[in-house]
């Protein structure tokens, strides 16, 4: 176990695919579990009992599982719910909004433009940059994203501000730490449900600050 409690065995478990057959760290899926009806339930947290089956974070591969691939993995007959992908989406939304404002909480992130473009030029280790989903693309492209930093615009501007307490935020930035670690995990599988499996690259802004 790392320092603080971070779990380095839990970031390299893997597990396989129900629906690809990939075996890939437990990062990159999301888990399922059979409720006591025999639904289908998301188990984001991954903390619900039962035995846990492993679907990755992009929706055509979701959806592909609701066709068959559940009861295949369960082996028994399972009910899936209508709107099941758009509700695993809905608690990732929501999950990655909540370790933003944690790590907002913990002074260890900023929004506005300024601020962030301080930061970018200030020498600020910046683990994430988080642009509005909704936001001016004119204005976008003014920010960078650092080396070794990752770049996200999953999120919509009324999303942000929740996470940052403000009616709406189209540009932030989170400092490097445990906090931002796990915002990148959580928001990598909400990018997999919106804007597909697009690696760490998003509208080409992924580059090295100048």
């Amino acid at each position: 176990m790392a320092r603080g409690g971070h779990n380095k065995e839990r970031d390299d478990v893997e597990r396989k695919c129900i629906v690809t057959g990939e075996v890939q760290p437990k990062a990159g899926l999301i888990r399922f579990v059979v409720g006591p009806d025999n639904q289908v339930v998301p188990d984001v947290l991954g903390k619900l009992p039962g035995r846990g089956m492993y679907v990755t974070a992009d929706r055509t591969t979701l959806e592909e599982a609701k066709k068959g691939q559940f009861s295949r993995s369960a082996k028994q007959a399972v009910t899936v719910p209508d709107g099941l992908v758009d509700e695993v989406e809905r608690q990732l939304a929501r999950r990655t909004v909540d370790l933003i404002a944690l790590t907002r909480k913990a002074g260890r992130a900023v929004c506005g433009f300024e601020k962030v473009k301080g930061w970018l030029a200030g020498g600020e280790r910046v683990r994430v940059l988080v642009q509005a989903s909704d936001g001016s693309e004119r204005g976008k492209t003014k920010l960078w994203t650092p080396e070794g930093a990752r770049y996200f615009g999953c999120l919509t501007s009324q999303e942000l501000g929740l996470a940052f307490g403000r009616q709406s935020v189209i540009h932030g930035a989170l400092a490097t730490g445990r906090l931002s670690d796990r915002v990148v995990e959580e928001a990598t599988k909400l990018r997999g449900l919106r804007e597909g499996n697009g690696g760490d690259t998003a509208s080409g802004k992924d580059k090295e600050a100048k």
